[in-house]
Parts: structure tokens; C-alpha cells; sequence
């Protein structure tokens, strides 16, 4: 069977930086499952994955732009010490959630420089080239429920 929209596909994964840099890897612990088509993985790779069938293993180059998005230098942020509780040990290069217009979202502490710090909103893969090293195990029919929820059901996925 072939990946296509409403499968659910099982794979093993290790992303790596442009530098080589492994950033994240099924490879020690379970697969990843996903429903293709449902925007539960990075457009760029879900988009490659299309078509290819069990037993493929194969190497994907995805750009910023297809992966977590090109760096948006509005999603940086000014904030004071003052916005943040008392208690807070702000430190750079920290993450925490905040409340955005669209509802929470991480933000990563970029520079404290006495009372003024700089926010970055921006998925800390934004702006970064990857590379998947994918090998896809099985690919079966999505459940009804699976698409309706648009997420896997039992193992590998959501589990309700």
C-alpha cells in the first residue's frame, strides 16, 4: 500500500541539522505514527512522503520555508522584567508558554539586558534547513474514528 491521504503511516526517523547535527530520532525508542494528510508532520516531509510504500527508506532534504518556517523577525519581542512574576528566574535561552493573540505558544528567551528582554516567538527550528533520514515500517487505511479525530488511535499514536 502506498502513502496517501486519510493512511496512517509508521515510520523511524532522524532529522538532522545542515551541520549534521542530530536533532531528534525515533530510531532508540518507538516509530512515529501519523495520519498523512492531516498536517500531523512538517508539510515538506509529509509532501515527499506521498506515494512511497513499506520497506522505503529514504533521505529528505526539507527547506526552512517546508519545515518550521522561515525566521519572522516580528515574532521577536520586546518585554520588561516587570511582565514577568516576581519569583521567575529568567535566564537566556530559556522556554517557557505564553498567551498569544492566536492562544499559547512557546517563546524562548533570547537576551536580558538589565530590566529589558528579548522574546522570540519563532518555533526554534524556524529558519533552519533539515534533513530526514526516514524509514518508512507500514502503512494500513485509517480507522473512521482516526480521521475524524485526525490523529492515530492505539499504539504509536493518541490513545484516548
Amino acid at each position: 500500500m502506498q502513502i496517501e491521504k486519510d493512511s496512517v503511516v509508521t515510520m523511524h526517523y532522524t532529522l538532522t541539522s545542515p551541520e549534521g547535527e542530530v536533532l531528534d530520532s525515533s530510531r532508540e525508542r518507538e516509530p512515529l505514527a501519523y495520519l498523512h494528510g492531516h498536517k500531523n508532520i512538517i508539510p515538506g516531509l509529509e509532501n515527499r512522503l506521498e506515494g512511497q510504500e513499506p520497506g522505503t527508506s529514504l533521505v529528505v532534504k526539507i527547506p526552512a520555508s517546508e519545515g518550521y518556517g522561515d525566521h519572522d523577525p516580528n515574532k521577536v519581542l520586546p518585554a520588561t522584567r516587570e511582565q514577568f512574576p516576581p519569583e521567575a528566574d529568567l535566564q537566556e535561552g530559556m522556554q517557557f508558554q505564553a498567551n498569544g493573540p492566536q492562544g499559547p505558544m512557546v517563546v524562548r528567551v533570547l537576551k536580558i539586558e538589565g530590566d529589558q528582554v528579548t522574546l522570540d516567538a519563532n518555533h526554534p527550528l524556524a529558519g533552519v534547513d533539515l534533513t530526514f533520514d526516514v524509514e518508512i515500517i507500514e502503512v494500513r487505511d485509517a480507522t473512521y474514528d482516526e480521521i475524524e479525530h485526525g490523529h492515530v488511535h492505539g499504539p504509536g499514536g493518541h490513545h484516548h
